[in-house]
């Protein structure tokens, strides 16, 4: 049923259990189911990524015109799911841009796009995958990004299981990207002093411990009292942190950054690529090419790991939802310092057996 109070193209109906919902239609694009209550700042965000196109992207010309049981059948009815809608703007970009390339991908002459979806098999994944190598990494991705595409057309009926459970993703070794140094660190505040942008976006990321995606959208708004408040853009964590005192050294050592604290060089917002290039630029520049801008969001937690901060604090500052997550970035740290507690024990244990023994030492 329709309301006047809601805005255009949004109307409210009671689902099957009486409880009042919300979606947005419009002709042309997809339907979009509201996770959030008219009114609230999330279902503004909601509406804005609709009416943007984003959240209730328009139906491709032709799309519904798929082959029956195909993959361009199923990737169809998988862009209009929950599976793919609820992640991240950021992280649909990703997901979709794999699976496109693999969509347009041939063998033997036939698109893998146009084959069925029940003729998919184990050994079949494997070959997809082994055409990727030697790059490990995006074979990985494109495991993952299948196997959720056969889980979804499994609960949808289109196949009765998923093939690619029985493959095995490719072993990576590293340890993913390079967490920064107290030398690095010493090495790049060096070569940018405060009152730059390379030194400013450097300290938001270090002093506040979040990703550069979130970074570059910071600014003033997010200045609540002596505290940086924000919501994070792939997991929709509240996070709210007080305002360390080298950071707020930074923001008032550098002049007018307008509604965005990281700017570019003509006063706009850095776009996610732009933003990274960017910072890779000023890192290059202070002989740093091993560190990234992830790398100092690994450096904070570890400095706090360091300082004896529990799983729970750290999940506090950064974010992040689970331990096994903070435990990526923390392993180093964690096992320095079980290795100093084990040998102060050693220690201790040696000179009581020396205090209680008869023997006299040599």
């Amino acid at each position: 049923m329709k309301r006047r109070w809601l805005p255009p193209n949004v109307s409210g109906f009671a689902d099957r259990h009486g409880k009042m919902r919300y979606r947005f239609r419009r002709k042309g694009h997809a339907t979009y189911y509201f996770k959030h209550a008219p009114g609230t700042p999330e279902f503004l965000a909601e509406l804005r990524a609709c009416e943007a196109g984003e959240a209730a992207p328009a139906i491709e010309v032709g799309i519904d015109n798929a082959a029956p049981g195909t993959f361009d059948d199923l990737l169809a009815r998988y862009y209009r799911s929950p599976d793919f809608l609820n992640p991240s703007e950021r992280t649909r970009v990703i997901y979709r841009g794999t699976l496109e390339r693999w969509r347009e991908r041939t063998r033997r002459g036939q698109r893998y796009g146009g084959a069925m979806v029940r003729d998919l098999q184990p050994r079949h994944v494997e070959a997809m995958l082994a055409e990727l190598l030697p790059h490990r990494t995006a074979a990985n991705m494109l495991r993952k990004r299948l196997s959720a595409l056969m889980k979804f057309a499994v609960r949808i009926g289109m196949v009765g299981s998923n093939p690619v459970t029985a493959t095995r993703p490719f072993k990576v070794e590293g340890t993913g990207f390079h967490s920064w140094s107290e030398d690095e660190i010493a090495a790049y505040e060096a070569r940018h002093p405060r009152g730059t942008m390379a030194r400013l976006t450097f300290d938001l990321l270090l002093w506040t411990g979040q990703r550069g995606g979130d970074v570059r959208r910071l600014g003033p708004g997010n200045v609540k009292s002596d505290r940086i408040e924000l919501i994070q853009e792939k997991t929709k964590a509240e996070v709210s942190l007080p305002i360390m005192p080298a950071l707020a050294a930074s923001l008032l050592a550098t002049p007018g950054t307008g509604r965005i604290f990281v700017l570019t060089e003509h006063g706009r917002q850095f776009s996610v690529k732009g933003f990274g290039n960017k910072f890779r630029q000023w890192c290059d520049e202070a002989g740093l090419p091993e560190c990234s801008a992830h790398g100092l969001r690994k450096a904070a937690a570890r400095r706090f790991a360091e300082a004896g901060c529990s799983n729970q604090e750290i999940k506090a500052w950064t974010g992040h939802t689970t331990d096994s997550e903070v435990a990526r970035y923390t392993k180093a740290a964690d096992q320095r310092a079980l290795s100093n507690t084990a040998g102060e024990k050693l220690l201790a244990n040696l000179a009581e057996k020396l205090a209680n023994s008869s023997a006299k030492p040599l």
